[in-house]
């Protein structure tokens, strides 16, 4: 395991996996866990290709990770990735947005190019879908 600093002043990333995480996806995550789980519980991210950015993805809070699963620490808050996601998710910018009509997470891949419009960063929202 390797231990990240998130701050709440800029996004930092998680060095092993060259992986940004936003303050307000590290206070989003904070939120599921203390809400949603025991203490020493983390997020199970699980990202596929696919979507306008190239990335699907499915998370939940769980006890500990499945097996194949890694653990990610950053400033106290654990990730459980699986080895598919630990590939996809290189470089990427993981952000959470809450609009008037939709929260959740978003993904910044630099890597892929949208096939779904003219955009010129490539996203993904994830709708806040996780299990209980």
């Amino acid at each position: 395991m390797i231990a990240i600093l998130v701050t709440n002043r800029r996004p930092e990333k998680m060095q092993d996996l060259n992986v940004t995480i936003t303050p307000a996806a590290d206070k989003f995550v904070r939120r599921m866990l203390r809400f949603d789980g025991a203490p020493g519980c983390g997020l199970r991210l699980s990202v596929a290709p696919g979507g306008c950015s190239g990335l699907s993805a499915e998370f939940s809070v769980a006890e500990k990770p499945a097996s194949g699963e890694t653990v990610h620490e950053t400033n106290g808050l654990k990730f459980f990735l699986g080895a598919e996601s630990r590939v996809l998710l290189q470089g990427v910018t993981m952000d959470f947005v809450e609009t008037p009509t939709s929260a959740g997470f978003k993904f910044h891949d630099p890597k892929n190019v949208s096939s779904c419009g003219s955009h010129s960063a490539p996203s993904l929202d994830v709708a806040h879908g996780h299990e209980h």
